[in-house]
């Protein structure tokens, strides 16, 4: 079985890739532009095995995906590359709208190519993962859970961005008979992620004794999902789930923002404590615009048909998460350096 992944540089995807090279006797293709969100040292552990290739193509053109796929000659798809940072997509849009909505269609028409000029069992065995979120369901009230026949509502645009390629996913699917499935997550966190998102800003903030800014009044809920159940909930997908269905991930793991700044804090004063609690440097800002309530999963599909659970909580997940950037500033140090030091992204221009 080969595997392309796409996006297999950045967070998620280095954790997919890490886990079909050391859990699987797959060849894994990473494909990947290398953004500002890619890091090649999450891929450090795998890129020196032989079922390891990475290629770096951009899905937005057109050709090269054509060419690479044709090339490869992959068994399964798994599409993860994206931009996934709502902040950004307030302020540079455009960059969202090319990247996950026209991307994913250059993808998309490349495998039917592809998949069109396969025979017998190897047409019979391919898959295309579509790998999307649940912020395209939109905002949930205090009750209630995310299904996967909850009707779309997305907010931002990252989130319709993703609603829309998730459309183009299943009409691929439909229309011309494209084997696809579709996946939607809830908030992914755990090592290797970009210092840009919730947790590992936080970390590396109260880490460095530096303000620590929380959105609104904080009481916006995510359901928090460790990234290594992701990614093996991903495999069953791909290689077990129904064609032109969608499965939910989810971690049952719903906290606040506050609550989870409020954990970081205490997780970091225990391993490097500090004179003052780090709940000290806690401030509220500006909220950011279109900002979801609440968003939680119910991964009941995922669990019963293909025998997916969780295996971390989110107090054994944070936990594992605050220990490995303690322990891995050769990662992260250069980010805070040269690409991001943790200023503020999204204020929404008049």
């Amino acid at each position: 079985m080969k595997i392309i992944v796409t996006g297999g540089a950045g967070f998620i995807g280095s954790a997919l890739t890490r886990h079909l090279i050391n859990n699987t006797t797959a060849e894994v293709v990473v494909l990947d532009k290398l953004t500002y969100a890619a890091n090649l040292d999450s891929l450090s552990t795998v890129s020196s095995n032989d079922r390891f290739r990475l290629l770096q193509l951009d899905i937005c053109d057109a050709h090269a995906m054509v060419s690479a796929i044709n090339a490869e000659q992959p068994t399964i798809i798994m599409h993860l590359a994206a931009e996934s940072h709502v902040d950004r997509s307030i302020t540079g849009s455009r960059e969202f709208v090319e990247t996950n909505v026209l991307g994913t269609y250059n993808l998309l028409e490349a495998a039917r190519d592809y998949w069109n000029g396969l025979d017998g069992e190897a047409k019979d065995d391919f898959r295309f993962l579509h790998v999307s979120t649940d912020e395209v369901y939109g905002s949930l009230g205090e009750i209630g859970l995310f299904q996967e026949t909850t009707p779309y509502d997305p907010s931002s645009p990252y989130s319709s961005s993703k609603a829309a390629s998730d459309h183009l996913a299943i009409a691929w699917y439909r229309t011309y008979g494209l084997p696809v499935i579709i996946s939607n997550c809830s908030n992914n966190y755990g090592p290797n992620q970009f210092p840009e998102k919730l947790i590992p800003l936080m970390i590396l903030n109260a880490l460095n004794e530096e303000q620590l800014p929380v959105y609104g009044n904080g009481q916006n809920i995510r359901d928090w999902l460790y990234v290594d159940d992701h990614a093996k909930a991903l495999l069953l997908i791909a290689t077990q789930g129904r064609l032109g269905e969608k499965y939910n991930v989810g971690g049952k793991n719903e906290r606040s923002n506050i609550e989870v700044v409020e954990r970081i804090c205490d997780i970091v004063d225990e391993l490097r404590p500090s004179e003052t609690s780090r709940r000290d440097l806690i401030s509220f800002v500006e909220d950011r615009p279109g900002h979801d309530q609440r968003y939680a999963i119910d991964a009941t599909k995922l669990e019963h048909e293909l025998g997916w659970k969780a295996e971390e909580n989110f107090e054994s997940g944070i936990r594992k998460t605050v220990e490995w950037y303690l322990q891995n500033e050769d990662w992260w140090g250069p980010l805070r350096s040269k690409i991001y030091s943790g200023q503020r992204l999204g204020l929404a221009t008049k």
